[in-house]
């Protein structure tokens, strides 16, 4: 039947949406702006939304779409600190690669409410600190570690997308900060080889990608085999 609603119409929606949000971060979008740049009535907007919070929250479930297909696409390293770490990096670039996005991802603050997209990321990160968990690298329990790492992470890049800038070194030094505060590292001196362990995954620069690879899996074994 003609004129009837379909769901490539919803999705030309929410990407009418989504390049409005774009174009202009972090500001308030006009529902009859999106209807126009798909050339349909508000009526048909309702019929798949049922009003602005519901296209809202299709526009950020979008957004962790592209987010998390980023982040498909990275390898592992083999060891979960070393993997925070590049997720943390990941964020941060998305962050501020599409403002608009983030902004409404992470930068909405409803009382209460918590995107259920946002549920995805965080089951990655939370595999990452139950992996270190049971490694014994953590000083802290793996849900605070990824608590304490996710709002680190979303301050971070939030302070970076306000002042319009990258600032790598912030993020670095950030980063670090958060490691330190879960793991194990600063903390206990009397393991050597977590010590080196933490030390390589901090700076994969000294000996290169491939070789702080292969480092610090023999030092996990040299270390699991002293327990």
């Amino acid at each position: 039947m003609a004129g009837t609603p379909t769901s490539d119409t919803r999705e030309r929606l929410i990407a009418a949406a989504a390049d409005l949000i774009a174009a202009s971060p972090g500001e308030d979008f006009s529902l009859r702006a999106v209807c126009e740049a798909v050339g349909v009535k508000m009526p048909t907007l309702y019929h798949f939304f049922g009003s602005k919070q519901g296209l809202i929250d299709a526009v950020i479930e979008h957004g962790f779409d592209l987010y998390l297909g980023e982040k498909s696409s990275m390898e592992s390293s083999g060891d979960p600190i070393q993997d925070i770490r590049a997720g943390w990096d990941a964020h941060v670039a998305f962050g501020l690669a599409n403002p608009g996005f983030y902004s409404l991802m992470y930068g909405k603050v409803r009382p209460g409410h918590s995107p259920e997209a946002q549920s995805r990321p965080s089951a990655i990160l939370r595999g990452l600190t139950d992996r270190a968990a049971t490694q014994g690298r953590l000083v802290v329990s793996s849900e605070q570690a990824a608590a304490h790492v996710l709002v680190t992470n979303i301050g971070v890049t939030l302070r970076q997308i306000i002042l319009a800038a990258p600032d790598p070194a912030l993020s670095l030094a950030v980063r670090e900060g958060a490691i330190s505060a879960i793991t194990s590292r600063g903390t206990r001196t009397d393991n050597p080889l977590t010590t080196a362990i933490e030390r390589a995954a901090a700076h994969p620069d000294i000996l290169g990608k491939a070789e702080t690879q292969l480092l610090i899996e023999w030092l996990g074994r040299l270390d699991r085999d002293n327990e």
